[in-house]
């Protein structure tokens, strides 16, 4: 019977946006017995998508309301559902597993479930990879703004933080994770930004500490400074904005190994050198986190297909001989329902 629980809750979340692909070894199912006693499950999987409060949601199914709250204060403390607070208005969703049960871990995680992860994130990967709609876009850092034509709001930095009252940041998951397996990195943690909504989840369940925007700039400078690439979600109406390194992050360490991580990450903007000012002295090598820098006939060159825009090496050129050219692309979805609605319509979940 709890076999079976699991294999429906599989399923369940696998209609979900982002999916939750099955695998050969199992592993899937695994981390979801890990996560979620089979009570557990059969009550998430009678919430929708659509937050509802207590009251709604017990007497949709009959039940009682204090003990309905009950659960889902401890299903939102353990990560597995989204608590929407705004105000006194407090509702409750599912949550699909990448972002979602995937980042809402980070308090919980021990050895054994970094190892699931690290054995089962690839096939997440795979599964994203050919849909049109990205998880999250590379937007430059801050400094390279200065020396790039005409940016979007939505892709500035300092406008993005600005336009919002509630900041949190959180501790990198992925360097937690690669920590507990015995690789620890060297670079700051406290790097994860929620914005929103997000923040007020993270700041209410301990995951996360409220910023002012002047105290986020200056983790967005630190960021920069440690060289680590910034990813927001892919939204207009921002949701996060993560600070990535190639030796912690799943996605980037898979597209490091690709030979045009350039054409796979969504980005809006590719690093391109005036040979008649390069020096060759080399600091854009060191600064380049995905290998998108080679030196030829005396001068630095950037390759196209593996370039992602991130503008790391722009502040390092002591000759301001790097500049981010733009990239035609579309706006990104504007709110994170369409941002689901267009994953679900290409993953035929709708």
């Amino acid at each position: 019977m709890s076999e079976n629980v699991y294999a429906r809750l599989r399923e369940y979340l696998d209609k979900m946006p982002n999916g939750y692909p099955a695998t050969d070894s199992g592993v899937e199912i695994r981390i979801l017995k890990k996560l979620f006693s089979p009570e557990d499950a059969e009550f998430v999987m009678k919430l929708t998508q659509h937050p509802e409060s207590a009251r709604e949601i017990a007497k949709r199914l009959g039940i009682n309301e204090s003990k309905t709250t009950e659960k889902l204060e401890n299903l939102t403390r353990r990560g597995l559902i989204f608590r929407l607070r705004k105000g006194k208005s407090v509702r409750y969703n599912t949550v699909q597993f990448l972002s979602g049960i995937f980042d809402f871990q980070l308090p919980h995680m021990d050895r054994e479930y970094a190892e699931m992860i690290e054995e089962y994130m690839p096939s997440v990967a795979r599964s994203l990879m050919p849909l049109k709609t990205k998880q999250a876009r590379v937007v430059p850092v801050g400094s390279a703004i200065d020396a790039a034509p005409e940016v979007a709001t939505y892709n500035r930095v300092r406008e993005l933080v600005k336009n919002h009252d509630l900041i949190a940041v959180a501790h990198c998951r992925c360097r937690r994770e690669q920590g507990l397996l015995g690789h620890n990195c060297d670079r700051p943690s406290e790097t994860c930004f929620f914005f929103g909504v997000w923040a007020q989840y993270y700041i209410d369940t301990g995951m996360g500490r409220e910023l002012s925007k002047d105290e986020a700039m200056k983790l967005f400078a630190m960021a920069e400074e440690s060289k680590l690439v910034l990813c927001a979600s892919n939204t207009q109406e921002l949701m996060f904005i993560c600070s990535c390194c190639p030796c912690c992050c799943v996605a980037f360490k898979l597209l490091k190994l690709t030979e045009n991580p350039g054409d796979l990450v969504l980005s809006y903007y590719r690093a391109a050198i005036n040979p008649d000012v390069c020096t060759a002295c080399g600091a854009c090598l060191e600064r380049c986190q995905i290998n998108a820098i080679a030196e030829k006939d005396g001068v630095m060159e950037v390759l196209p297909a593996r370039c992602i825009g991130c503008g790391l090496c722009v502040s390092a050129c002591p000759t301001d001989a790097i500049k981010l050219e733009e990239k035609r692309r579309p706006a990104p979805p504007a709110t994170m329902g369409e941002w689901h609605k267009r994953l679900s319509d290409e993953r035929g979940v709708s």
